[in-house]
Protein backbone atom coordinates (compact mmCIF):
# COMPACT_ATOMS: atom_id res chain seq x y z
CA UNK A 1 0.00 0.00 0.00
CA UNK A 2 1.37 3.35 -0.92
CA UNK A 3 1.45 6.04 1.91
CA UNK A 4 1.20 10.23 1.11
CA UNK A 5 2.23 12.58 3.42
CA UNK A 6 -0.93 14.97 3.25
CA UNK A 7 -3.67 12.88 1.95
CA UNK A 8 -5.04 9.13 2.14
CA UNK A 9 -6.19 6.85 -0.01
CA UNK A 10 -8.57 3.63 -0.15
CA UNK A 11 -8.43 1.61 -3.51
CA UNK A 12 -10.98 0.30 -5.97
CA UNK A 13 -8.66 -2.05 -6.82
CA UNK A 14 -5.14 -3.36 -6.17
CA UNK A 15 -3.76 -2.13 -9.93
CA UNK A 16 -6.10 0.99 -10.83
CA UNK A 17 -8.37 3.39 -8.87
CA UNK A 18 -8.47 5.10 -5.62
CA UNK A 19 -10.49 7.45 -3.43
CA UNK A 20 -8.69 10.20 -2.44
CA UNK A 21 -9.40 12.16 1.28
CA UNK A 22 -8.44 14.98 2.94
CA UNK A 23 -8.61 17.74 -0.11
CA UNK A 24 -11.02 20.43 -0.53
CA UNK A 25 -10.64 21.28 -4.23
CA UNK A 26 -12.43 24.46 -3.97
CA UNK A 27 -9.23 25.87 -2.01
CA UNK A 28 -5.35 26.45 -3.23
CA UNK A 29 -4.12 22.94 -2.45
CA UNK A 30 -0.80 23.07 -0.83
CA UNK A 31 2.76 22.32 -2.32
CA UNK A 32 2.86 19.32 -0.73
CA UNK A 33 -0.95 18.33 -1.17
CA UNK A 34 -0.03 19.02 -4.70
CA UNK A 35 2.86 16.94 -4.96
CA UNK A 36 0.92 14.19 -2.92
CA UNK A 37 -1.92 14.21 -5.75
CA UNK A 38 0.62 14.39 -8.58
CA UNK A 39 2.18 11.38 -7.49
CA UNK A 40 -1.21 9.40 -6.57
CA UNK A 41 -2.36 10.38 -10.28
CA UNK A 42 0.92 8.42 -11.42
CA UNK A 43 0.20 5.47 -9.00
CA UNK A 44 -3.62 4.70 -9.32
CA UNK A 45 -4.53 6.35 -12.77
CA UNK A 46 -8.02 7.16 -11.39
CA UNK A 47 -8.65 9.15 -8.86
CA UNK A 48 -11.89 9.96 -7.18
CA UNK A 49 -12.97 13.24 -4.71
CA UNK A 50 -16.02 12.74 -3.55
CA UNK A 51 -17.86 15.91 -1.38
CA UNK A 52 -16.45 18.38 -3.11
CA UNK A 53 -18.53 21.86 -3.76
CA UNK A 54 -17.07 23.62 -6.89
CA UNK A 55 -17.89 26.25 -9.00
CA UNK A 56 -17.00 25.99 -13.12
CA UNK A 57 -13.70 28.37 -12.17
CA UNK A 58 -12.40 26.32 -9.42
CA UNK A 59 -13.10 23.19 -11.17
CA UNK A 60 -10.58 24.52 -14.21
CA UNK A 61 -8.09 26.18 -11.69
CA UNK A 62 -7.55 22.63 -10.28
CA UNK A 63 -7.25 21.12 -13.84
CA UNK A 64 -4.56 24.44 -14.62
CA UNK A 65 -2.45 23.02 -12.50
CA UNK A 66 -1.71 20.43 -14.62
CA UNK A 67 -1.33 22.15 -17.73
CA UNK A 68 -3.33 24.19 -20.05
CA UNK A 69 -6.65 23.09 -20.87
CA UNK A 70 -7.75 21.35 -23.99
CA UNK A 71 -11.03 22.77 -26.56
CA UNK A 72 -13.33 19.79 -27.74
CA UNK A 73 -13.69 19.38 -31.32
CA UNK A 74 -17.62 18.98 -31.34
CA UNK A 75 -17.38 22.77 -29.25
CA UNK A 76 -16.55 24.32 -32.91
CA UNK A 77 -18.73 21.74 -34.90
CA UNK A 78 -21.84 22.01 -36.90
CA UNK A 79 -24.92 21.50 -34.93
CA UNK A 80 -23.34 21.43 -31.78
CA UNK A 81 -23.94 23.91 -29.03
CA UNK A 82 -24.03 23.01 -25.35
CA UNK A 83 -24.21 26.86 -24.95
CA UNK A 84 -21.27 26.76 -22.52
CA UNK A 85 -17.40 28.00 -21.85
CA UNK A 86 -14.96 26.24 -24.45
CA UNK A 87 -13.18 24.39 -22.07
CA UNK A 88 -15.97 23.13 -20.61
CA UNK A 89 -18.14 19.63 -22.05
CA UNK A 90 -21.25 19.35 -20.75
CA UNK A 91 -21.92 15.70 -19.97
CA UNK A 92 -25.52 15.12 -20.31
CA UNK A 93 -27.97 12.55 -21.16
CA UNK A 94 -31.87 12.68 -20.59
CA UNK A 95 -34.60 10.12 -21.59
CA UNK A 96 -34.64 12.16 -24.87
CA UNK A 97 -30.64 11.71 -25.41
CA UNK A 98 -30.31 9.85 -29.25
CA UNK A 99 -27.04 8.44 -27.50
CA UNK A 100 -25.02 9.27 -24.32
CA UNK A 101 -20.95 10.38 -24.62
CA UNK A 102 -18.96 8.06 -24.10
CA UNK A 103 -20.74 4.78 -23.68
CA UNK A 104 -18.18 2.44 -25.39
CA UNK A 105 -14.56 1.97 -24.28
CA UNK A 106 -12.73 4.93 -25.56
CA UNK A 107 -9.44 7.11 -24.76
CA UNK A 108 -10.54 10.84 -24.98
CA UNK A 109 -10.02 12.68 -28.25
CA UNK A 110 -6.94 10.35 -29.10
CA UNK A 111 -7.12 11.91 -32.65
CA UNK A 112 -5.69 14.66 -31.66
CA UNK A 113 -1.62 15.51 -32.09
CA UNK A 114 -1.27 16.04 -28.71
CA UNK A 115 -4.15 14.12 -27.07
CA UNK A 116 -5.32 14.76 -23.60
CA UNK A 117 -3.35 13.52 -20.59
CA UNK A 118 -6.02 13.90 -18.41
CA UNK A 119 -9.97 14.47 -17.63
CA UNK A 120 -12.00 15.35 -14.30
CA UNK A 121 -15.27 14.78 -14.96
CA UNK A 122 -17.28 16.63 -11.82
CA UNK A 123 -20.47 15.06 -11.50
CA UNK A 124 -24.14 17.17 -10.43
CA UNK A 125 -27.22 14.92 -11.44
CA UNK A 126 -26.90 11.03 -11.07
CA UNK A 127 -29.95 8.76 -11.63
CA UNK A 128 -32.43 8.84 -8.54
CA UNK A 129 -32.30 4.64 -8.98
CA UNK A 130 -28.99 4.60 -9.21
CA UNK A 131 -26.75 3.61 -12.23
CA UNK A 132 -24.58 5.19 -14.59
CA UNK A 133 -20.99 4.42 -13.16
CA UNK A 134 -17.84 4.62 -15.26
CA UNK A 135 -16.05 1.42 -15.46
CA UNK A 136 -12.20 2.77 -16.23
CA UNK A 137 -9.76 -0.15 -17.62
CA UNK A 138 -5.69 -0.48 -16.80
CA UNK A 139 -3.73 -0.46 -20.13
CA UNK A 140 -0.91 -1.04 -18.43
CA UNK A 141 -2.00 -4.32 -17.67
CA UNK A 142 -4.35 -4.41 -21.17
CA UNK A 143 -0.70 -4.73 -22.45
CA UNK A 144 1.13 -7.15 -19.83
CA UNK A 145 -1.61 -9.70 -20.60
CA UNK A 146 -0.58 -9.88 -24.17
CA UNK A 147 1.84 -12.79 -25.06
CA UNK A 148 5.53 -11.82 -25.51
CA UNK A 149 5.41 -12.40 -29.22
CA UNK A 150 2.46 -9.90 -29.92
CA UNK A 151 3.72 -7.69 -27.76
CA UNK A 152 6.54 -7.38 -29.67
CA UNK A 153 4.74 -7.04 -32.77
CA UNK A 154 2.49 -4.54 -31.41
CA UNK A 155 5.57 -2.55 -30.31
CA UNK A 156 6.92 -1.90 -33.84
CA UNK A 157 3.01 -0.53 -35.07
CA UNK A 158 1.56 2.66 -35.74
CA UNK A 159 -2.10 3.18 -35.46
CA UNK A 160 -4.43 6.07 -37.52
CA UNK A 161 -6.67 8.05 -34.87
CA UNK A 162 -9.27 9.63 -36.54
CA UNK A 163 -11.79 12.10 -35.14
CA UNK A 164 -14.88 11.42 -37.73
CA UNK A 165 -15.15 8.01 -36.30
CA UNK A 166 -17.23 9.04 -33.38
CA UNK A 167 -17.95 12.58 -34.17
CA UNK A 168 -19.18 12.12 -37.62
CA UNK A 169 -20.18 8.32 -37.82
CA UNK A 170 -21.87 8.32 -34.46
CA UNK A 171 -22.82 11.29 -32.90
CA UNK A 172 -23.75 12.68 -37.08
CA UNK A 173 -22.08 16.12 -36.00
CA UNK A 174 -20.35 17.14 -39.16
CA UNK A 175 -17.09 19.52 -38.40
CA UNK A 176 -17.06 23.32 -39.06
CA UNK A 177 -17.42 24.40 -42.96
CA UNK A 178 -14.26 23.93 -44.33
CA UNK A 179 -12.64 22.13 -41.71
CA UNK A 180 -12.29 18.13 -40.54
CA UNK A 181 -11.86 16.78 -37.62
CA UNK A 182 -8.71 16.18 -35.99
CA UNK A 183 -7.32 12.62 -37.47
CA UNK A 184 -3.74 11.31 -36.21
CA UNK A 185 -0.77 8.48 -35.99
CA UNK A 186 -0.11 6.96 -33.34
CA UNK A 187 1.99 4.06 -31.77
CA UNK A 188 0.14 1.54 -30.97
CA UNK A 189 2.41 0.73 -27.81
CA UNK A 190 3.29 4.57 -26.11
CA UNK A 191 5.49 5.36 -22.93
CA UNK A 192 4.01 7.11 -20.39
CA UNK A 193 5.85 9.87 -19.75
CA UNK A 194 6.11 10.26 -15.85
CA UNK A 195 5.78 6.35 -14.91
CA UNK A 196 8.43 5.49 -17.85
CA UNK A 197 6.20 2.09 -18.31
CA UNK A 198 4.61 0.92 -22.07
CA UNK A 199 1.46 1.24 -22.45
CA UNK A 200 -1.34 -0.10 -25.23
CA UNK A 201 -3.03 3.00 -26.87
CA UNK A 202 -5.69 1.59 -30.00
CA UNK A 203 -9.13 2.54 -28.98
CA UNK A 204 -12.55 1.49 -30.62
CA UNK A 205 -13.62 5.10 -30.09
CA UNK A 206 -11.27 6.25 -32.46
CA UNK A 207 -8.56 4.08 -33.90
CA UNK A 208 -9.67 3.17 -37.57
CA UNK A 209 -6.36 0.72 -38.58
CA UNK A 210 -3.08 -0.40 -38.39
CA UNK A 211 -0.73 0.96 -40.77
CA UNK A 212 1.18 -1.27 -42.95
CA UNK A 213 -1.13 -4.19 -42.64
CA UNK A 214 -3.53 -5.13 -45.04
CA UNK A 215 -7.10 -4.00 -44.01
CA UNK A 216 -8.22 -7.42 -43.16
CA UNK A 217 -5.24 -7.80 -40.74
CA UNK A 218 -5.62 -4.64 -39.28
CA UNK A 219 -9.76 -5.02 -38.75
CA UNK A 220 -8.91 -8.99 -37.19
CA UNK A 221 -6.42 -7.47 -34.80
CA UNK A 222 -7.68 -4.07 -33.39
CA UNK A 223 -11.13 -6.52 -33.04
CA UNK A 224 -9.32 -8.86 -31.11
CA UNK A 225 -7.49 -6.06 -29.36
CA UNK A 226 -10.49 -4.23 -28.56
CA UNK A 227 -12.55 -7.18 -27.48
CA UNK A 228 -9.73 -8.48 -25.47
CA UNK A 229 -10.30 -5.11 -23.27
CA UNK A 230 -13.95 -5.11 -22.92
CA UNK A 231 -13.57 -8.90 -22.02
CA UNK A 232 -11.37 -8.85 -18.96
CA UNK A 233 -12.98 -7.70 -15.90
CA UNK A 234 -9.67 -8.11 -14.37
CA UNK A 235 -7.99 -4.64 -16.36
CA UNK A 236 -10.76 -2.61 -14.88
CA UNK A 237 -12.38 -0.64 -11.55
CA UNK A 238 -15.85 1.21 -11.57
CA UNK A 239 -16.82 4.49 -9.98
CA UNK A 240 -20.02 4.76 -8.83
CA UNK A 241 -20.91 8.60 -8.83
CA UNK A 242 -22.59 10.58 -6.49
CA UNK A 243 -23.37 14.16 -6.78
CA UNK A 244 -20.44 16.32 -6.04
CA UNK A 245 -17.82 14.39 -6.91
CA UNK A 246 -14.85 14.76 -8.96
CA UNK A 247 -12.54 11.55 -10.94
CA UNK A 248 -9.36 12.51 -12.25
CA UNK A 249 -8.70 10.20 -15.09
CA UNK A 250 -5.05 9.61 -16.65
CA UNK A 251 -6.32 9.51 -20.42
CA UNK A 252 -2.84 8.42 -21.30
CA UNK A 253 -2.91 4.87 -20.12
CA UNK A 254 -6.50 3.92 -19.39
CA UNK A 255 -9.49 4.08 -20.98
CA UNK A 256 -13.00 4.27 -20.13
CA UNK A 257 -16.93 2.96 -20.85
CA UNK A 258 -19.84 4.98 -19.47
CA UNK A 259 -22.55 2.73 -18.92
CA UNK A 260 -26.05 3.84 -19.63
CA UNK A 261 -28.31 1.72 -17.86
CA UNK A 262 -30.37 4.50 -16.25
CA UNK A 263 -32.84 5.39 -18.79
CA UNK A 264 -35.30 7.33 -18.65
CA UNK A 265 -33.57 8.70 -15.74
CA UNK A 266 -30.90 11.54 -16.37
CA UNK A 267 -27.38 12.05 -15.58
CA UNK A 268 -25.04 15.49 -15.59
CA UNK A 269 -21.57 16.45 -15.61
CA UNK A 270 -18.78 18.88 -16.72
CA UNK A 271 -15.76 17.50 -17.61
CA UNK A 272 -12.35 19.30 -18.07
CA UNK A 273 -9.22 18.14 -19.92
CA UNK A 274 -6.05 18.71 -20.24
CA UNK A 275 -3.60 19.00 -23.18
CA UNK A 276 -0.88 16.45 -23.08
CA UNK A 277 2.16 15.32 -25.16
CA UNK A 278 2.72 14.04 -28.31
CA UNK A 279 2.76 9.92 -28.04
CA UNK A 280 5.92 8.09 -28.01
CA UNK A 281 6.65 4.75 -28.82
CA UNK A 282 7.82 2.54 -26.14
CA UNK A 283 10.46 1.09 -28.37
CA UNK A 284 11.73 4.56 -29.62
Amino acid sequence: MKTYETISVTTLTPHIGAEVHGVDLSQPLSNAQMRDVRQAFVDWSVLVFRDQHLTQEQHKAFARKFGPLHAHPLKSSAGYDDHGDPEILAVKTTQKSKYTAGDAWHTDVSCDEKPPMGSMLYMKQTPEDGGGDTLFADMYRALETLSAPLQRFLERRHAVHDGALPYLGSYHYAPAAGTNYPRNVHPVVTRHPESGRPVLFVNSGFTTHIEGLARKESRALLDFLFTHIATTPALTCRVRWEPNTLTFWDNRCTQHHAVWDYYPQSRYGERVSIVGERPIAAAA
